[in-house]
C-alpha cells in the first residue's frame, strides 16, 4: 500500500494572503488616483446657464439675459436656484436693479445687491437673482427662457462693464457662461466664482447653507418701490406703468410732459433707496409749463387697501414760492353712471380762493356736476407721510398715518374698477419766473382682498424689500 504524504498547511495559506495584498495595493492605488480620475471625469452639471447681452461696455445700464437649462432627469423647481452676475462698482455709487421681463413673470423674480467680502480685479459686488415658488418648474431638458433684468447705478451714472467679471460684450446671442455663477440648494451648481472655485470642487458642498424656498407674492397684491432708470425704462412699461404725455386737463391743459417724471434716491425713503419724483416746473407761462403724472394703464382696482408713502412738498424746490400747486394720489375709472374718483389734494398754497396748507380727501359721485363729498385737513404736510384709500362694502375711509381723515358712502362709494395715479400739477400760474415743485413717492401697495392698518402695510413692505421684491402684480384684471 503507497504512503500519502500531506502538504503543510502553511502551503495553502500563503496564495491566499498574497492574492489579499495583492487586493490591497490595487485598491490603495485606486484610492490615491481617484482625485486624479475625478477631476479628469467630473459629474455632468444638474444645470447650466446661458448669457447674451446688447450694450457696449459703458452703457445707462448693464442688461445681462439669462437662461437657465435643467440638465437632469427629474424636474427643477426654479425656486431652488440662485444666479449670480459679478461686477465692479464704480465710486462706491449704489446700485439696484429691475426686471424687464420674464416667461413666468417678473413678479416672481427677486434680486438684491452684495458687497463680496473678499473682492478680485473684475468683482468686488454681484447681482443676486432668485426666484419664487410660483415661477413654477423646468421640466427635464429644458431651459427657462431669457430672463432680462438691468443692473444700473441709483444716480442714474453710466456704469462701465470691461472690468466685470459676468460681462462679454461678445455674446449678443445666448451662449455658456462660467462666468455667471448657478446654485442648487446653495450649493455651487454651474460656472466658476472670482477666487477659482469650480461647480466641480468637493468645496463647493459645504461652501454654502441652502436657503429657505421663496414664497409666491401673495395673490391680489401689487407693490412697487420704483426701482427705475427713468421715464422711458421698458421695464417701467412691462410693470403696467404709463407716464402721462396726452392733452387735457387738469390745472394747465395739455402741458403733462415726461419730463417731471424721474427715480433719484431719497433721503428718508425706505432704506434711503430710490423714489418717483413727480417735478411740476413753469415760468409763469404756459409755453413753459410742464406737468407730471404716473398712473397704472389698467382699471382693475375698487374694494380693498390702496396706501403709499408720500413726501408732500410745502415749497419749491428752485425759484419763488407761492404757486397753487396740487401734490395728487388718487383713483379713477368707469364712465356715465360708473363714474368713479377717490382723491387725496395737497395744496400747500391752497387753491380756488381757499388758503393752505390743505389736505382734501373727496369722494366723487358725477364730476361733470360737481357731485362729491370732501374732507379738508388744515395742516402742513411737508414730510413723508403713509396715505391709505380703504374700501369695503360701499364705505370709502381716508386714513393718513394711521389716523382716520374722512369716511364716505351710499352712492359716495366706487362703481366701476379704476387706474391708480401720482399727480402734480398747477392750479394757476399767479406770477412770472422760473421755479420747480417736487412731489415724492417711496412705494405703492394695493391688497384687493384685505383692509389693513398703516402698520401693517408698512410691515409687508418690509418684508418684500427683505426678500429683494421690488415690483409684483398678482392683480387680476376683470372682464
Amino acid at each position: 500500500m503507497a504512503s500519502s504524504r500531506r502538504r503543510p498547511p502553511g502551503r495553502r495559506v500563503w496564495p491566499k494572503i498574497r492574492l489579499l495584498l495583492l487586493v490591497a495595493v490595487v485598491a490603495a492605488g485606486g484610492t490615491a488616483l481617484y482625485p486624479v480620475w475625478k477631476a479628469a471625469n467630473p459629474d455632468p452639471p444638474e444645470l447650466k446657464v446661458r448669457y447674451r447681452t446688447d450694450t457696449p461696455a459703458t452703457a445707462a445700464a448693464a442688461k445681462p439675459s439669462l437662461e437657465v437649462f435643467n440638465d437632469t432627469g427629474k424636474p427643477l423647481p426654479l425656486s431652488d436656484v440662485t444666479l449670480r452676475y459679478w461686477f465692479t462698482a464704480e465710486d462706491s455709487a449704489s446700485y439696484a436693479f429691475n426686471c424687464v421681463n420674464a416667461v413666468f413673470g417678473c413678479s416672481h423674480v427677486a434680486g438684491r445687491i452684495v458687497a463680496m467680502d473678499k473682492p478680485t480685479d473684475t468683482a468686488d459686488h454681484y447681482l443676486e437673482l432668485r426666484f419664487t415658488e410660483g415661477a413654477g418648474d423646468l421640466k427635464p431638458g429644458a431651459n427657462s427662457k431669457g430672463i432680462d433684468v438691468q443692473l444700473f447705478r441709483t444716480d442714474h451714472a453710466k456704469v462701465k462693464q470691461s472690468d466685470d467679471r459676468s460681462f462679454d460684450a461678445e455674446k449678443t446671442s445666448y451662449k455658456e457662461a462660467e462666468e455667471v455663477t448657478a446654485y442648487k440648494r446653495g450649493v455651487l451648481a454651474w460656472g466658476e466664482e472670482p477666487d477659482g472655485t469650480k461647480a466641480s470642487d468637493e468645496k463647493k458642498a459645504t461652501a454654502k447653507t441652502a436657503p429657505e424656498a421663496l414664497a409666491a407674492p401673495p395673490a391680489g397684491v401689487l407693490f412697487d418701490d420704483f426701482s427705475y432708470l427713468g421715464p422711458k425704462d421698458p421695464a417701467l412699461f412691462k410693470h403696467g406703468w404709463l407716464v402721462r404725455t396726452s392733452k387735457g386737463g387738469p390745472g394747465i391743459e395739455n402741458t403733462w410732459s415726461a419730463e417731471g417724471v424721474s427715480f433719484p434716491t431719497a433721503e428718508g425713503s425706505h432704506a434711503d433707496g430710490q423714489v418717483l419724483n413727480l417735478r411740476a416746473s413753469t415760468d409763469g407761462t404756459k409755453a413753459g409749463t410742464k406737468q407730471a403724472s404716473l398712473g397704472t394703464a389698467a382699471s382693475k382696482f375698487r374694494d380693498g387697501t390702496y396706501a403709499a408713502r408720500i413726501h408732500f412738498s410745502d415749497g419749491p424746490a428752485t425759484g419763488e414760492a407761492g404757486d397753487h400747486v396740487n401734490q395728487t394720489f388718487y383713483t379713477i375709472g368707469g364712465k356715465g353712471s360708473k363714474y368713479s374718483e377717490l382723491d387725496n389734494e395737497y395744496m400747500p398754497n391752497g387753491g380756488w380762493g381757499r388758503p393752505g396748507p390743505k389736505l382734501d380727501t373727496v369722494t366723487w359721485f358725477d364730476h361733470k356736476t360737481n357731485d362729491r363729498v370732501y374732507e379738508t385737513t388744515n395742516k402742513s404736510l411737508d414730510a413723508w407721510h403713509t396715505v391709505l384709500i380703504r374700501v369695503k362694502d360701499g364705505v370709502v375711509a381716508y386714513w393718513l398715518d394711521g389716523k382716520k381723515l374722512f369716511l364716505s358712502n351710499g352712492k359716495y362709494a366706487p362703481r366701476a374698477d379704476m387706474s391708480v395715479n401720482f399727480n402734480h400739477w398747477f392750479i394757476d400760474l399767479p406770477f412770472k419766473g422760473e421755479r420747480a415743485w417736487d412731489m415724492k413717492v417711496d412705494w405703492l401697495y394695493y391688497n384687493a382682498n384685505d383692509t389693513l392698518s398703516a402698520e401693517e402695510v408698512r410691515s409687508q413692505v418690509t418684508g418684500f424689500t427683505d426678500e429683494g421684491m421690488n415690483y409684483f402684480d398678482t392683480v387680476r384684471e376683470t372682464r
